[in-house]
């Protein structure tokens, strides 16, 4: 069996001169379509020019200009409000999904179905059907005794439960063996060691889905931050762009530059959960 490497195509394992000439051109059009406007944004972030039709793939006379201006509009607080956000709220959502999961997936109980339909009820809703009565509730209701208006708590709290991520997590365990929770329990196991020592190590790859798809749904959430955020030290990232987009003082490479850092911590994540996030979408594919 040939080892070398297969293109998408099929023509990876072909060794004409002409075949590989065309594996080359795709591979290298594939680089430029996807890769091109990411390269575009950074190039452009030390770029001076304010022209969007000057932007190019070649850097020319780079500077650093934009990014002190971006430090003096305060784009690092920006930034660390988004972490703040991304950080516990991706964590709080992570540890709702995988218990609800367990006992949606592993345990019977009277109105589970009504349950499940709930979640999925959930995912059906668009965000803007949501903003008035989710701005509402946060304005109308303390969180244990936290004004979430005009905090960083008020977006961090209406992301904690996903039904996607719920979703997930519940199909994933319910493939895990009842033999395995069984055999722990004759163990002397409890409820607790037999979900952390036997169920969730075996989750590993659902969590690298719900991982990044969590992160990227938090990270990019731009109609929240508005409803809350009143004060502009309050602003997340996504939603500060909007205002250095608006800002007739700002460049075009300003607001690039706040691009270039709202793009680095999803790549970076995407590369921290990469391993499990594949080997979730196959552990899917193969059960599908």
């Amino acid at each position: 069996m040939s080892t070398s490497f297969d293109s998408a195509l099929g023509l990876g394992t072909n060794n004409k001169p002409w075949i590989k000439v065309i594996n080359y051109f795709l591979w290298a059009l594939i680089v430029i379509v996807f890769a091109g406007p990411l390269v575009a944004i950074i190039v452009g972030a030390f770029s001076a020019t304010r022209d969007p039709s000057q932007l190019s793939l070649i850097p020319q006379n780079p500077s650093l200009e934009n990014f002190s201006t971006a430090l003096d509009r305060n784009v690092m607080l920006y930034l660390g409000n988004s972490l703040i956000v991304v950080g516990f709220g991706l964590l709080f959502q992570m540890l709702v999904s995988v218990f609800a999961a367990y006992a949606l997936a592993r345990k019977k109980f009277r109105g589970r179905g009504i349950a499940m339909l709930l979640v999925l009820a959930t995912l059906m809703l668009p965000e803007e059907i949501l903003a008035i009565p989710l701005s509402r509730v946060l304005s109308d209701v303390p969180f244990i005794g936290i004004n979430l208006i005009n905090s960083l708590a008020g977006m961090i709290v209406p992301v904690i439960a996903w039904g996607f991520s719920i979703l997930v997590m519940t199909e994933f365990m319910k493939e895990v063996p009842m033999e395995l929770e069984e055999a722990a329990r004759i163990d002397g196991a409890g409820e607790l060691r037999t979900f952390f020592s036997v169920i969730l190590p075996t989750c590993t790859p659902a969590l690298g889905v719900i991982g990044v798809f969590g992160f990227t749904m938090i990270w990019d959430q731009y109609l929240l931050p508005l409803i809350v955020a009143s004060d502009s030290d309050m602003f997340t990232l996504p939603l500060a762009l909007r205002s250095l987009r608006a800002d007739p003082e700002v460049g075009l490479g300003v607001v690039l530059v706040g691009a270039t850092l709202a793009l680095l911590p999803s790549v970076i994540a995407f590369l921290c959960f990469q391993k499990s996030f594949m080997r979730g979408l196959a552990s899917g594919a193969v059960k599908g």
